[in-house]
C-alpha cells in the first residue's frame, strides 16, 4: 500500500462521498455510521438503551458480536467470558460455573456463555466492561439484561418504524474455530436464526463480519447475506495470523478475498501510516479495495487516547489518566471520511453523524466552487 498525496486524497473523497453508486438504495448517501455496541460512550454496550440511543442519534447500523448459549441461542456479547461484562461473579448460585478454558491457544478463567442457558443469561445484569476507560457509564451497571440476537434484530426493526429510516444490523462472529470444536458452530446457528427472523436475501439491511476468513466462506456457502472481513494490523512474523492479515491487505490478497466477502473492515493503522510524522498519511488500501470490488468499513474509532494514534493523543503522556483522556477523535473521523471509506464504526454515533454531514457539505461546496 502506497501513500496518497493530499490532492489525491481530496479527489478520492469527492468521488467516494458523492458518486451515485456509493450507497445502496436501502442505505443513506455517503459513508454509513455503524454504532458498535450502540452508543457505548453513553450507555453500557450491547444493551437495549445503548442500541436505542444510537438509533435515535442517527446511526445507520447497530453492531453486536454474538456468542452461543448452552441451549442453542445466540446472545449479544463482545466476549463469551462474561465476568467483566455482567454481575455473574457476584451471584452465589453460579459460583460453581467458574472454570478455566483454553481459547485460541490462551488460558482463560471465568464464566462462559456456552455454559449457560438463554434464560439463565437473561437473568444476569450487564455491567460496564471497561470502567477505567468509560467511567461515565458505570452508573448504569446492573440495570439491564443480556440481549439475544433476536432481541437486537427486533430493536432494529422497531427503530425503523420509530425513525422512518432503514436501520441495519452488523453481526460479528468471534472464536468460530473454538466453538466448532465444542460442536456449537456459530455459522450454522447464525444462518438459521437470521433465516427464522426473515433475513434471507443479499438486499437485507444486514452484514455478517468475522476475522476468520474460513467462517465467512462457510457462511457464504449457505446464505446470500453480505459478508465483511475484519483485517487486523499486527507485527507477527511469517506464518502467523498477523501475516495472514498483511497478505489480505495487498492488491492480490484483496482480489482473492472478493470471492468470500463483499467488504473489508480494516484497522485504522492500515488506512493511515501510523509512523508518519504528520497525520493523516493515508495509504492506498481504500482505493485498492474498491478496485477489487470490495467496500471498506473502518474499525471502531474511539475517543480515548488508548485507542488513538500517537499524533491524535492529547494531554500529558506521563499522567495517571492519560489513557482514558479524550484525544482528537474528531480529526480521526474526518480523516476516515475523507479517505473514501464506505462506512465507519464508532461508539459515539451522534458526533459521527454530525461529522459526516459536515464533511459531505464541505466536499459539495468545494466541488461547486471548482465546477
Amino acid at each position: 500500500m502506497a501513500q496518497l498525496t493530499r490532492r489525491e486524497l481530496g479527489l478520492l473523497a469527492a468521488a467516494a462521498s458523492l458518486a451515485p453508486g456509493a450507497a445502496r438504495a436501502d442505505e443513506p448517501p455517503g459513508p454509513v455510521i455503524i454504532a458498535e455496541g450502540g452508543a457505548a460512550e453513553e450507555r453500557i454496550e450491547d444493551t437495549r438503551s445503548a442500541l436505542d440511543l444510537a438509533i435515535n442519534q442517527g446511526c445507520d447500523f447497530i453492531q453486536v458480536d454474538v456468542a452461543p448459549t448452552k441451549d442453542g441461542a445466540l446472545v449479544a456479547r463482545r466476549n463469551h467470558e462474561i465476568s467483566s461484562s455482567t454481575n455473574v461473579a457476584s451471584l452465589p448460585q453460579f459460583a460453581e460455573r467458574k472454570t478455566e478454558k483454553t481459547v485460541e491457544g490462551e488460558k482463560v478463567a471465568g464464566w462462559f456463555t456456552e455454559d449457560f442457558t438463554l434464560a439463565e443469561l437473561k437473568g444476569l445484569a450487564c455491567r460496564e466492561p471497561l470502567p477505567d476507560l468509560r467511567p461515565q457509564t458505570v452508573r448504569f451497571d446492573d440495570k439491564e439484561p443480556i440481549l439475544s440476537l433476536a432481541d437486537v434484530l427486533q430493536i432494529a426493526r422497531v427503530g425503523c418504524v420509530r425513525t422512518a429510516r432503514t436501520i441495519g444490523v452488523c453481526v460479528g462472529m468471534r472464536n468460530t474455530r473454538y466453538f466448532a470444536d465444542l460442536d456449537m458452530p456459530i455459522v450454522d446457528r447464525l444462518v438459521a436464526e437470521l433465516a427464522t427472523e426473515g433475513y434471507v436475501a443479499e438486499a437485507a439491511a444486514i452484514w455478517v463480519q468475522s476475522a476468520q476468513p474460513e467462517a465467512l466462506a462457510a457462511f457464504g456457502r449457505v446464505s446470500p447475506i453480505r459478508r465483511m472481513q475484519i483485517v487486523e494490523k499486527g507485527d507477527g512474523g511469517a506464518g502467523s495470523v498477523d501475516a495472514g492479515f498483511a497478505a489480505m491487505a495487498t492488491r492480490d490478497g484483496l482480489a482473492k478475498l472478493r470471492g468470500d466477502a463483499e467488504a473489508i473492515a480494516p484497522d485504522q493503522d492500515l488506512l493511515f501510516d501510523p509512523a508518519a510524522a504528520l497525520f493523516p498519511a493515508p495509504t492506498t488500501l481504500a482505493l485498492d479495495a474498491h478496485a477489487a470490488g470490495l467496500q471498506v468499513f473502518s474499525r471502531t474509532a474511539r475517543a480515548q487516547n488508548a485507542f488513538l494514534p500517537p499524533a491524535l493523543q492529547r494531554g500529558n503522556a506521563k499522567s495517571k489518566g492519560f489513557q482514558a483522556a479524550r484525544g482528537d477523535v474528531d480529526k480521526l473521523m474526518l480523516s476516515l471520511l475523507l479517505n473514501g471509506v464506505d462506512g465507519l464504526a464508532t461508539d459515539l454515533p451522534a458526533a459521527r453523524v454530525r461529522a459526516r454531514a459536515a464533511a459531505i457539505d464541505a466536499i459539495r461546496k468545494r466541488m461547486s466552487k471548482h465546477g
